[in-house]
C-alpha cells in the first residue's frame, strides 16, 4: 500500500477516493514495489522462496486483499494495482460471500474486469478485458489471455481491477481478490486475424441472420467454433458477435468464416440501465458502459458506435432483469430488438412499444430480432432477422437493417413476401412508402410458408383489422383491401394459436411496416 491510503478492507470505515468517472470510487492501491529485484522482501501471502538468484527470473508474487463493500456502494469501485517492470503475466481471482437473504431482496452479485496503466477514463485506452460476473479468475499475458480480455504486454504503471456491485444483500459484499505477478520475457502479441467483411452471397436477396449470440468470452458457455457450426445448421448467413462489454472475441472466428456465413464483430453494451447492442462496429472496437441514464453519455457513445460503422440497436428493452429495462429513449436507436429468443410476454410488449412509434412514420425506427443465445439448450437463429440486401456484405446488411427492409421469423422454416400496390401499378416492398392519395384503393398482400397451424394478421395504426387462418400446409397467400386515409401503414404478424384464451398466440414471424400515402 502506498502511505496513507485506506487499505480495500476499509470501505465502509474512511473515506474512498472518488475518480473522476460517475458513480465510481478507488480503494486503496496493491503494491508490489521492488517485486522484481526482491527489494520489498517476500509479500504476505506469497510462497516462500525470496528473492530469485542473481541472473534468474523472480518467483511470483502475491497479494490478497479482502474487504466489504456496503450496501449503496457506486457501480464501480476500482482497486489499484502498482505493477513493476519485469512482469510478463499478471493474474486475478476473486471470491465473494453469497449469503441466504430474505424473501424479496436481493442478494450479491460481483462482477470484475480490469484496466491497464492506461487509465479508467470513460472511453479511454485502457481498457483491457470484463468478464462480468461469468468468471472467478483471468490473466493476461503478451500472447494469450483469458476470454473476454486483450492480450498484450503487462507493462509497469498503476492497473485498477474494476470491481462492479451488480446487486448487494443488507449486510453487504464482503470479497477477496488475489493478484499474482509472474516474471520474465514478455511473449510478443499475434496480430489479430478479424472476419473479412464480404462472403459470396446470392446477389440481391433476402438473408438470414442473427445479430445477438454470445460466447466463452463473455457469459456464454459455446466456442465461436460451435457457433459458427450452429449458425450454419440454423440456415443462417450471418451472424453478428455481441459478447458484454469487451471486444475480445473480435478477434477469435479464424476460420470459421465461409462463402456462406458472414461473421461481423460487435458489442452488447450492458450498463445498470438497460443494454444496446452495437452491431459490426469496425473491428477490435470496444465501447463503454460505465454510466446510466442519468449522466446523460448515451448519445456520445451512441455516435460511437456509428462512427465504427456500427448499428445502435437497444437489446430486450422490456426484459425484466435487473438492469435490463431500457430507460435510454430510442432517439439514438438504429433499430430496436423488439423479440429476444422464444417469444414471451415482454417481447409482446416490446412489439406494441414499438409499434405505438410507427404512427407518423417520420424517422421510424425498424425492428429485428435476435436469439441471444447463450449455452445450450438457446437456439442460434430463434429468432432471425431476414433482410433485403444487395450482397451478403458488412455494408449492405447494415444497410438493410437500417431501411426496415427485413422481417423476423422463428426460424427459416418461415418465409414471407409482403407489399402493398395500388394506383397506376405502383408497389412498396417491406419498410417503403406507397406513395398514392389517400382516396386511392390499396391492395396489401402477404405470401407465407412454413407456418402451419398459423393465423395471419394485417395491424395498421388503428390496430389489428384484418386476421385469416393459414393452411393447414402453412404455406399460403392472404389479401386486404383498404386506402392511405384508412391504414397510415401496414404490418403483418404471423402467429400460432393461442396457448390460452383471451391471450394473443406467440409470434411466428413478423415485418417492418409498408406505410401508406404521400
Amino acid at each position: 500500500m502506498n502511505p496513507g491510503d485506506p487499505t480495500p478492507g476499509e470501505l465502509g470505515r474512511r473515506g474512498l477516493l472518488v475518480t473522476g468517472a460517475a458513480a465510481a470510487l478507488t480503494l486503496g492501491s496493491v503494491s508490489f514495489a521492488n517485486a522484481a529485484d526482491g527489494g520489498g522482501g517476500a509479500p504476505q501471502d506469497s510462497p516462500p522462496g525470496g528473492t530469485a538468484p542473481a541472473g534468474g527470473t523472480p518467483p511470483d508474487r502475491t497479494r490478497t486483499v479482502q474487504g466489504t463493500l456496503p450496501p449503496g456502494s457506486p457501480d464501480y469501485v476500482y482497486l489499484p494495482v502498482d505493477v513493476p517492470e519485469g512482469v510478463c503475466e499478471l493474474a486475478v481471482s476473486y471470491t465473494y460471500e453469497k449469503p441466504v437473504v430474505p424473501a424479496g431482496t436481493q442478494g450479491n452479485a460481483l462482477d470484475i474486469g480490469i484496466f491497464d496503466e492506461r487509465g479508467t477514463d470513460l472511453g479511454g485506452a485502457g481498457f483491457r478485458g470484463w468478464s462480468g460476473g461469468a468468471r472467478s479468475e483471468f490473466f493476461i499475458r503478451g500472447d494469450t489471455a483469458t476470454p473476454g480480455y486483450l492480450p498484450g504486454p503487462v507493462r509497469a504503471g498503476r492497473w485498477n481491477i474494476a470491481l462492479g456491485p451488480y446487486t448487494t444483500a443488507p449486510d453487504g459484499l464482503p470479497y477477496t481478490v488475489t493478484i499474482t505477478l509472474r516474471f520474465g520475457p514478455t511473449p510478443g502479441t499475434p496480430k489479430p486475424v478479424y472476419p473479412p467483411v464480404r462472403a459470396k452471397g446470392r446477389g440481391r436477396a433476402w438473408y438470414r441472420g442473427d445479430c445477438h449470440i454470445h460466447s466463452v468470452h463473455s457469459d456464454g458457455k459455446r466456442t465461436p467454433a460451435e457457433i459458427a457450426a450452429l449458425a450454419r445448421a440454423a440456415g443462417l448467413d450471418f451472424i453478428n458477435t455481441s459478447e458484454h462489454n469487451t471486444s475480445s472475441g473480435h478477434r477469435a472466428w479464424d476460420g470459421l468464416w465461409g462463402d456462406d456465413l458472414l461473421i461481423l464483430t460487435g458489442e452488447e453494451i450492458t450498463t445498470r440501465n438497460g443494454h444496446v447492442l452495437g452491431i459490426s462496429t469496425d473491428h477490435g472496437t470496444w465501447v463503454d458502459w460505465r454510466y446510466r441514464a442519468r449522466d446523460n453519455r448515451f448519445g456520445h457513445y451512441a455516435r460511437e458506435i456509428r462512427c465504427t460503422g456500427g448499428l445502435v440497436v437497444p437489446a430486450h428493452p422490456h426484459a425484466t432483469c435487473i438492469g435490463c429495462n431500457w430507460k435510454f429513449g430510442f432517439g439514438e436507436a438504429d433499430a430496436v430488438e423488439v423479440w429476444n429468443g422464444p417469444y414471451t410476454l415482454d417481447d409482446e410488449v416490446s412489439v406494441a412499444d414499438w409499434d405505438n412509434t410507427l404512427v407518423s412514420g417520420a424517422g421510424w425506427t425498424p425492428a429485428m430480432g435476435n436469439s441471444d443465445a447463450h449455452k445450450d439448450p438457446d437456439r442460434i437463429g430463434t429468432p432471425q432477422t431476414v433482410v433485403l440486401a444487395d450482397d451478403l456484405s458488412r455494408a449492405a446488411i447494415l444497410a438493410g437493417i437500417r431501411a426496415g427492409h427485413s422481417y423476423i421469423t422463428e426460424s427459416s422454416a418461415i418465409s414471407l413476401t409482403f407489399g402493398a400496390t395500388g394506383g397506376r401499378a405502383a408497389h412498396a416492398g417491406i419498410g417503403d412508402r406507397l406513395r398514392v392519395a389517400a382516396d386511392t384503393p390499396v391492395t396489401v398482400r402477404l405470401d407465407v410458408t412454413g407456418a402451419p397451424g398459423c393465423t395471419a394478421n394485417f395491424v395498421t395504426d388503428q390496430g389489428t383489422l384484418y386476421t385469416a387462418s393459414l393452411p393447414k400446409s402453412g404455406a399460403g397467400t392472404v389479401e386486404w383491401h383498404t386506402t392511405p386515409a384508412y391504414a397510415a401503414y401496414v404490418r403483418a404478424e404471423v402467429r400460432h394459436a393461442p396457448a390460452a384464451a383471451g391471450l394473443p398466440g406467440a409470434l411466428a414471424a413478423l415485418t417492418n411496416p409498408v406505410f401508406l400515402g404521400r
